[in-house]
């Protein structure tokens, strides 16, 4: 599979994040999961390494290698920290609203930050009463003179508590064209955070509130024109959500493979290894065809978007497969672990834990079969891969 789909470049990126991970991350993994707090300073060391900007044109301070690159860094971070995983996941999201639909002011401005590791971007979508339904929100921006006044709540915001600058879509009028997209930097006056909840999983990860309260952005940090705010959500979820996660799931599976095979490996049983027990092997080899099949899913849909393809559908399936697969294999860790796996100090317990995170976002399991239903049926609409192909690494480069 890395023959086909991953360069010498690929791989080179993979050996760096990989020997990072184990020299910087693994270490504090279980004073994150004692503490359950933020890892301010480790994300911002992540941040420094220049990965941010992985999709980003060189012009501005990025590496421009992709989505596949993209893909590889998460998956790696996540092998050993699906936490910190998440925290480049969730900041690529905000990377996104900026390529595709920020200004060439705005891109000069914020681009060269985010790839230094200066800046970290989140984007803002989910609100407490309306959660997924982006049409429901009601968070607003009203023009006064030369700036938007902000008032609102959001939910569920990635890198909340480590974020400087936030995309934030707001209502700007009525219907599905009355919502827009701002830069709103973290240190305004009337931008105020909520304070972090330690969640199930993910433990050193923030995704927790920013609440707006008059709080005033000069009417040039809006993405693109007033009405455009639609896009932007369904965008980054879409293009970089969906694979990101994706990729967040991947390496909690790599993860779990090596841990269980591992575990059967050393632990003793009748007199020899469990993982020679016939039973045993044949749930080894199930996660393993799993995990198989789920990279194969993800790396194509990447390697699609790279090239400004079409693959809307290829992302829907890969999150859909990548998720509900990792999810399968926690169960058969947990199986093979028996009552070992129930104790805090076992990894299995942490990855089932962080493994159930990314199931609600960038649309659940279920979502991603009604859209893949569509697909069959031949209702689904334009794809936003489509309509954002010009804008792909592909159009520059494919590495």
């Amino acid at each position: 599979m890395d023959g086909y789909f991953l360069t010498e470049r690929h791989i080179r990126l993979r050996e760096e994040v990989r020997a990072y991970a184990e020299r910087e991350v693994r270490p504090r993994v279980a004073g994150m999961e004692e503490s359950r707090s933020v890892q301010y300073e480790l994300s911002r060391d992540i941040a420094r390494q220049g990965w941010l900007g992985v999709t980003v044109e060189a012009e501005y301070g990025g590496m421009e290698m992709g989505h596949l690159a993209k893909t590889i860094v998460i998956e790696e971070l996540s092998r050993v920290s699906a936490a910190m995983g998440a925290m480049v996941q969730a900041s690529q999201l905000g990377v996104a609203k900026i390529v595709h639909f920020g200004s060439a002011v705005q891109k000069k401005t914020w681009l060269p930050l985010i790839c230094a590791g200066v800046c970290m971007p989140t984007i803002a979508v989910t609100e407490p009463t309306s959660g997924s339904h982006v049409l429901g929100m009601s968070a607003n921006a009203e023009r006064v003179g030369d700036e938007y006044v902000v008032n609102g709540r959001k939910v569920f915001v990635g890198n909340s508590h480590v974020g400087d600058l936030h995309g934030v879509v707001v209502r700007t009028g009525a219907g599905s064209k009355g919502l827009s997209a701002l830069l709103v930097e973290a240190d305004r006056p009337g931008c105020m955070l909520g304070p972090h909840r330690p969640s199930m999983g993910l433990h050193g990860f923030s995704f927790g509130e920013v609440i707006f309260d008059n709080c005033r952005v000069p009417a040039s940090n809006l993405l693109g024109q007033e009405g455009d705010g639609l896009s932007v959500a369904y965008s980054s979820s879409i293009l970089y959500g969906r694979p990101n996660l994706t990729a967040v799931a991947l390496g909690i599976h790599q993860a779990l493979v090596e841990e269980t095979t591992a575990f059967a490996a050393r632990q003793i049983r009748y007199g020899r290894p469990l993982a020679e027990l016939g039973t045993v092997k044949q749930r080894l080899g199930e996660m393993q065809s799993r995990l198989m099949t789920a990279r194969l899913a993800a790396y194509h849909a990447t390697y699609l978007l790279d090239r400004g393809l079409p693959c809307d559908a290829e992302l829907q399936n890969a999150k859909l497969v990548n998720v509900e697969s990792a999810l399968d294999s926690t169960r058969t860790a947990m199986e093979v672990h028996g009552a070992c796996g129930l104790y805090p100090e076992m990894a299995v317990e942490r990855y089932l834990r962080d493994a159930y995170h990314v199931l609600p976002p960038a649309g659940t399991s279920d979502v991603q079969r009604l859209r893949l239903a569509e697909v069959a049926l031949g209702a689904d609409h334009e794809p936003w891969s489509a309509r954002l192909a010009p804008h792909a690494m592909a159009s520059r480069q494919v590495v």
